[in-house]
């Protein structure tokens, strides 16, 4: 009997917040109005740092702790995109100058890189539309949404006995995360200010030496997952990827080539889609990468109502909303 992809996705969305709200406080925009977005689910041990500086502030507090309604929100003369911006970027700066959650924003952990907030985490993404940015390795302290894209990039059959082949690069023993894991063909988180596309383009050049030309002419978006991240320290990251696939055309295949540049690849393989489902099953892909491939194999008819008896669970949870509306 064939095995079950349902683990697959339980390693990836294994995270319910309705089931534990009342530990948690909802993190807003303002505490003027119950109505104002909630763009964030804040940890007891955070909360109590954030307090902890509000305390030793010199100036007015930045936040605001409602423990009644369970609520963290801006001060209310933190008002514009930029405020909030510099409040949360000054906010992790000391505490990573005070080695305070070393385990997520300490040494080679920052990241350097921002990431945007949205108002509405599944509105139209334009510019100027984020709510703040913030520096991408805190966003886990602050349970924000956040943004990527995935790209499987696969030779289709040449032969009616042939499998469907894909590219599946190892990643770098010195990577931040998930070291010497395999992962999607091309990935990559969104920068602040950054089309979804143009990311795409970025990192195909940047991780497998892959052209803009090639990137424009082959790839073609096929949706989106989502799924609720809780990381092993307890640390909540609900994220969102937008899924591409990128089909080498037939009288390409046998000069395409990909070739690590940027150093956050250690080497690419040409794998039968046999052995990309055995190394899913053996825990060897980094646990979204390895959902994007399932949404791979469904698309592409691999993994359909009739073989997978779970097909309705993990439909579903790829596409979750992360209880959002509740939040």
């Amino acid at each position: 009997m064939r095995r079950s992809f349902l683990h697959v996705v339980e390693r990836c969305d294994n995270f319910r917040p309705v089931d534990t709200l009342e530990h948690l406080y909802a993190f807003a925009l303002s505490s003027n109005s119950k109505s104002e977005s909630v763009v964030g689910l804040i940890r007891p041990n955070v909360l109590a740092a954030i307090n902890d500086d509000n305390l030793a502030s010199s100036h007015q507090a930045s936040f605001v702790i409602d423990s009644t309604a369970q609520r963290l929100s801006f001060a209310s003369h933190i008002t514009t995109p930029e405020d909030r911006s510099n409040v949360i970027a000054d906010l992790c700066a000391r505490w990573r100058s005070h080695g305070l959650f070393s385990d997520v924003i300490g040494g080679r952990l920052w990241r350097n890189e921002l990431y945007a907030v949205y108002a509405n985490p599944f509105g139209q993404r334009t510019a100027g539309s984020a709510a703040f940015t913030m520096e991408r390795s805190a966003c886990a302290l602050f349970g924000v949404i956040t943004y990527g894209v995935h790209m499987t990039i696969y030779h289709p059959p040449v032969a009616d006995n042939e499998e469907v082949k894909i590219w599946v690069p190892k990643r770098a023993a010195t990577k931040q995360t998930w070291p010497g894991y395999l992962d999607n063909s091309v990935a990559g988180g969104i920068p602040a200010g950054e089309q979804v596309f143009d990311t795409i383009i970025k990192e195909s050049m940047e991780e497998a030496s892959i052209t803009e030309h090639t990137v424009r002419a082959h790839a073609r978006s096929v949706g989106a997952i989502s799924y609720f991240y809780r990381t092993e320290k307890g640390y909540l990251q609900p994220e969102v990827e937008f899924v591409y696939h990128m089909a080498v055309p037939l009288h390409e295949q046998e000069a395409f080539q990909l070739k690590p540049l940027d150093g956050e690849v250690e080497s690419f393989a040409l794998m039968s889609i046999s052995d990309v489902i055995s190394n899913m099953h053996e825990g060897k892909f980094k646990p979204n990468c390895a959902v994007v491939l399932l949404d791979f194999l469904i698309h592409h008819g691999h993994v359909t109502p009739d073989n997978e008896p779970h097909f309705l669970e993990i439909t579903t949870r790829m596409h979750g909303r992360f209880d959002f509306d509740r939040w």
